[in-house]
């Protein structure tokens, strides 16, 4: 029988594209993630798109990864008992120990087959080492237009975020 191989460690000097980290998570709506409209909960949305983004930062970092933020969450459209929900996931853009993840939902009608863009958010996971600390992850190295468009639009969010910590921090005082 043969000895099983330790698992690599990650090597942060290499990047990774953000299609390494793409997750696609489907679930269905039912009755008791459902209000009293007959649309489903926001909150019950966000926990399944806190998990596809968890996902997806956990295959970018190959290490443990916690939710830092939740940003930019938009509900455009609601989203029926019944249908099922498509989560996309992807990491946008890397920083030294945290990762910005791209989340797109759309709902399925599934006796028509007509799909609709429901929601979209960014999320911030960082990574963290065995004794739970922050710890590096590879940087992302976009390679379609699609993807380096994302990962500009990634860094000027994060510029934005850095921003306005600093300013409410400064306002604490």
């Amino acid at each position: 029988m043969a000895k099983k191989k330790p698992p690599r460690s990650v090597s942060t000097s290499v990047g990774k594209s953000p299609q390494e980290s793409a997750v696609t998570m489907t679930e269905i709506v039912l009755p008791s993630d459902g209000n009293s409209l007959g649309t489903i909960f926001g909150g019950r949305v966000m926990s399944w798109m806190d998990i596809a983004a968890a996902i997806a930062a956990g295959k970018h970092a190959r290490r443990v990864v916690v939710t830092a933020s939740f940003d930019g969450m938009h509900f455009v459209a609601p989203v029926k008992v019944g249908h099922v929900v498509h989560i996309r996931a992807m990491v946008n853009f890397a920083a030294r120990t945290s990762m910005e993840v791209g989340l797109r939902v759309e709902s399925e009608d599934p006796l028509t087959g007509e799909r609709r863009h429901t929601a979209t958010a960014y999320t911030t996971f960082v990574a963290l080492d065995q004794l739970g600390q922050p710890t590096p992850v590879p940087p992302i190295v976009p390679k379609t237009l699609e993807e380096k468009r994302r990962y500009s639009q990634a860094v000027k969010r994060r510029e934005s975020r850095i921003r306005l910590a600093k300013e409410l921090k400064h306002q604490e005082r």
